[in-house]
């Protein structure tokens, strides 16, 4: 009898040993997905499922716990002292002033942890903001100035670098292709700003974690996550119907969830129809659009604008689709797949189409982009490791199809210059990261980007319908490709200091043929290579104080390898001028510093400032030139300057950030910006010039209301301006 007593008593004591717990937040009780659950030499581990619950079976009853989420305190326990109720509580280490963000590393971190200053907008701010594009999204958040030539478009500008010193990815696959130019860019807009979970901007360079191009900045942009439902297949969906009058605009859009236990999809469907831009009444006069050109009966005629605040034409349409699936078999392995497409009708480029010659005729009768299409699958495999090597790793495959194309005529003339291009890219990552129990952190990787290049050109007589070849915007059949390893390190120096550093080293080798266009220009040479190699640095710190100051420093490097639009295209820039192909180029460098500091005050003021300086080195910029010792060649009918892009020049770029996040009271806040760029270029003579991408200073404020589920906002942009 005392025997089975006693073995009952054991067996009673086994049991209140908690076998399942459920990890939950320690203020709100909410359940947390994906804690980490592991020993002191991480020989054992599990994650918390969807309800935040994980089976502690492998670790015995007197082994330490250590239970870790980004943006909670790790936790740490004897297993037998778990209470009976079987909940872990995390105390949450992040907040609103200190949000969680992905683009610094590739994996969650907290901004207070990070050097750099990044901007970062979730699902709920962009649908309250309510932007007709992505390019309307960057712009709305007050620290990115944004460049329009015409309605389809939207050119970024970041601490006075645009175009392709910028780098845009979607879902952490990079976008910039090998014929990004100089000159300003449109590919935003391709983007769904109704189909994007969280936008986060990197402010300053990025190419330790993504390479060439990130020289002023990174936009990172994550579309719709499939959400699982635990138990039974849920169907959640949402719409918008929207009409705006500056533009006429009239979208719909459509989004919808399927979750069950191990598998979800989402669906993103948007349709836009964008008609002639109207101009503000209390514009300059110069802005006005008094005539515009139409063809009629065979012959191009100016016809007078019964409303000169309506920009004709400007309109177009768009269509994007997102599907994406997303499946976990088991808490260790997670597979996603993703399709989006982007395609829009003709677009304009009012700003050519408002030139005029001496005689007061136009200069074009068209010219238009489009149709612009992007075709992105990505496929991906999450895998958690037992940290000997890993605790997560990421791999990724994507394959990206973009088309673009122009077309030109000159007024009363019946030729049609049409050039088409078409980038096929594939891209293979790996991505690392291993945490320890200290939350000092590993990130490593690997990448490799392959680009080929289809150009074509041709001269349509629209009178006649009679086609005829002409040459290539870039030579046809060339190839781009990036081979790159990057490694960073997030080192806890203790509670109140945290120091980021990393390397990078990407070797680039192009190829470009111009066999094709030798047959229109005689260039002294037939064939481009380059093969060079770039390594690029950081290291940085953040500063935690007691009472709530938050101190950064970064120092780093960056860098731009040339791409087949620096070294191959044949273009005309502007009326009067040509750029002609320069096999001759290597990579540009930056040089940068920035200091930033934060502060809050009862959780209810925010104010930031950053301070920033960027040298730029060997920069790749257009300059006069001669081919076949000519300086003015016969360009598409035109009398035109011969220039190319060349390195040699340098630049001084600084400037000045400041933020504010005041909480009046329960119902009212008050956010505002401001940020003030000057820049300085050093050319190949020694003479001294602007910029050409510094934005004037600019900056917004708003006031907004908030009280159960209504929200009001009332907001102002404003800029400053150059002299012409």
């Amino acid at each position: 009898m005392k025997e089975l007593l006693l073995l009952v008593a054991m067996l009673t004591a086994f049991s209140s040993i908690a076998q399942v717990v459920t990890v939950v937040d320690l203020e709100t009780n909410e359940p947390l997905v994906n804690v980490a659950v592991y020993n002191k030499s991480k020989s054992k581990s599990a994650v918390s499922d969807i309800e935040g619950q994980v089976d502690l079976k492998t670790f015995s009853a007197q082994e330490v716990i250590y239970f870790q989420s980004i943006s909670y305190a790790t936790f740490k326990i004897i297993k037998s002292n778990i209470s009976k109720d079987n909940f872990i509580k995390l105390q949450q280490q992040s907040d609103y002033f200190n949000p969680i963000i992905l683009s610094a590393s590739k994996f969650e971190q907290r901004a207070q942890d990070i050097p750099q200053k990044i901007i970062a907008v979730n699902r709920e701010e962009i649908a309250f903001n309510n932007p007709q594009t992505s390019a309307d999204l960057l712009q709305q958040s007050g620290q990115v100035f944004v460049q329009k030539s015409q309605q389809g478009g939207g050119s970024p500008m970041i601490r006075g670098f645009s175009t392709n010193r910028l780098l845009i990815t979607v879902d952490g696959i990079r976008m910039n292709t090998a014929i990004f130019r100089s000159g300003n860019l449109q590919n935003v807009i391709s983007i769904d700003p109704l189909s994007i979970d969280r936008s986060e901007v990197i402010l300053g360079p990025g190419s330790v974690v993504y390479g060439s191009d990130a020289i002023g900045g990174v936009m990172n942009f994550y579309t719709l996550k499939p959400q699982f439902q635990k138990d039974s297949i849920q169907i959640t969906g949402s719409g918008l119907l929207r009409y705006a009058s500056a533009n006429n605009e009239n979208t719909g859009h459509l989004n919808f969830n399927i979750g069950g236990d191990k598998w979800a999809s989402a669906t993103s469907i948007t349709v836009n129809f964008f008609d002639d831009l109207r101009l503000g009444a209390h514009g300059p006069d110069d802005y006005l659009r008094e005539s515009y050109v139409v063809r009629r009966d065979g012959e191009d005629i100016t016809v007078n604008n019964d409303n000169s605040l309506i920009q004709r034409p400007t309109g177009y349409d768009q269509l994007n689709v997102l599907q994406k699936f997303r499946y976990q078999p088991t808490q260790n392995f997670e597979f996603g797949l993703g399709v989006i497409y982007s395609g829009t009708g003709d677009f304009p480029r009012y700003d050519s189409l408002d030139r005029f010659r001496e005689s007061g005729e136009p200069r074009n009768a068209e010219w238009s982009y489009g149709p612009q299409t992007w075709l992105m699958t990505n496929f991906n495999i999450t895998h958690r490791g037992n940290g000997k090597w890993y605790d997560k790793a990421v791999l990724t495959q994507a394959y990206q199809r973009f088309e673009e194309s122009r077309r030109t005529r000159d007024y009363q003339d019946s030729e049609r210059f049409v050039n088409k291009e078409q980038v096929d890219a594939i891209s293979t990552s790996i991505d690392f990261e291993r945490r320890d129990r200290e939350s000092n952190a590993l990130f490593y990787g690997g990448e490799f980007i392959h680009n080929r290049v289809n150009s074509i050109g041709y001269i349509q007589d629209i009178e006649s319908n009679v086609f005829s070849a002409n040459a290539t915007r870039y030579p046809d059949g060339s190839s781009w490709r990036s081979l790159a390893a990057y490694a960073s390190y997030q080192w806890k120096v203790s509670s109140q200091m945290i120091v980021n550093s990393g390397l990078r080293y990407n070797h680039i080798w192009i190829n470009a043929d111009f066999t094709a266009n030798n047959a229109f220009f005689n260039f002294p040479f037939e064939e481009a290579t380059v093969n060079t190699g770039a390594l690029t640095g950081s290291i940085g710190a953040t500063f935690v104080t007691d009472n709530k100051w938050e101190l950064r420093s970064n120092l780093s490097t960056a860098f731009r390898a040339p791409n087949i639009d620096d070294l191959g295209k044949l273009f005309d820039p502007s009326p009067g001028t040509v750029i002609v192909p320069n096999p001759d180029l290597e990579a540009e460098y930056s040089y940068n510093s920035e200091i930033g500091f934060k502060k809050t005050w009862s959780n209810k003021l925010t104010l930031d400032a950053s301070v920033y300086f960027t040298h730029l080195k060997d920069a790749l910029v257009a300059q006069n030139d001669e081919l076949n010792g000519q300086s003015i060649i016969q360009y598409q009918g035109e009398q035109s300057q011969v220039q190319s892009i060349q390195n040699g020049e340098k630049a001084n770029i600084y400037g000045l950030e400041l933020g504010l996040n005041y909480k009046l009271n329960d119902q009212f806040s008050l956010i505002g910006h401001y940020n003030l760029t000057k820049g300085e270029q050093t050319e190949v003579d020694g003479n001294k010039i602007a910029v050409r991408h510094v934005a004037p200073a600019f900056g917004d404020i708003q006031l907004n209301y908030e009280k159960k589920s209504l929200k009001l906002g009332l907001f102002a942009q404003f800029n400053g301006q150059f002299d012409f």
